[in-house]
């Protein structure tokens, strides 16, 4: 579903300095894969350039079909806007707008009409476990209530592909846990690919696979399996 060859990325100009060096990865659908490695190594480099945030130096990236690295920026925008949903360790909610009204926002961009948004919007909130919230502003909900909210809003457009960048940082070990666990099964029950960018062993403990990403690119860590899933 997503492949990714042979990027290269550098920052700095006439003094650059290569931040990603002939990286390469695949991911199925179905898919869950973690990305760890040392802080500075690229690895939010890597996933807006996945995203389509920014374009690498060489390579390609394919979505589906389509290379984006291919497309102009308004082509990219609307691609990233329907196939891709992302969350992130600050959860970007938007504080004038209510649970539910948050995580409809990728439905309205996508043009669904408000009838199927709002049960659309329903079947998220319920399996997120924040059907009761429905109605809260982000500053009546807890951390964790937020990661879950935004967790929802990233997926509720059913997008191809979710990415997520550091998503637990802010977290308790126990908000961190059910949070990791929701991604997966969301992820496994629409049916898409997620790609987890993290430092934490721990929270990449519930991937398919995990690569850890060095300056010579991506290599595989050992196997994992879903009993190896554990917080500290």
């Amino acid at each position: 579903m997503l492949n990714v060859h042979d990027l290269c990325k550098s920052y700095g100009g006439a003094r650059s300095r290569d931040v990603l060096r002939g990286v390469s990865l695949d991911v199925a659908r179905g898919e869950y894969v973690a990305i760890v490695g040392e802080s500075g190594v690229g690895k939010s480099t890597l996933l807006n350039l996945i995203a389509g945030l920014d374009t690498p130096d060489r390579g390609t990236i394919v979505l589906d079909g389509v290379e984006l690295t291919a497309l102009d920026d308004t082509a990219r925008t609307l691609l990233r806007r329907s196939r891709m949903g992302f969350v992130f360790q600050a959860v970007h909610l938007l504080p004038h707008l209510t649970a539910a009204q948050n995580v409809a926002l990728p439905l309205a961009l996508n043009g669904t009409t408000p009838v199927a948004g709002a049960r659309r919007v329903n079947e998220m909130l319920l399996a997120v476990g924040l059907a009761q919230a429905a109605n809260a502003y982000p500053r009546e909900l807890s951390g964790g209530e937020m990661q879950r909210i935004a967790i929802a809003r990233a997926l509720v457009h059913r997008p191809p592909l979710l990415l997520a960048d550091e998503p637990t940082g802010n977290l308790d070990a126990d908000s961190a846990a059910q949070v990791m666990r929701l991604m997966r099964e969301q992820v496994k029950r629409e049916g898409g690919a997620g790609i987890l960018v993290t430092h934490s062993a721990a929270a990449a403990a519930g991937a398919d696979r995990v690569l850890t990403l060095t300056a010579d690119g991506l290599r595989p860590q050992a196997a994992q399996t879903n009993s190896d899933f554990r917080f500290a």
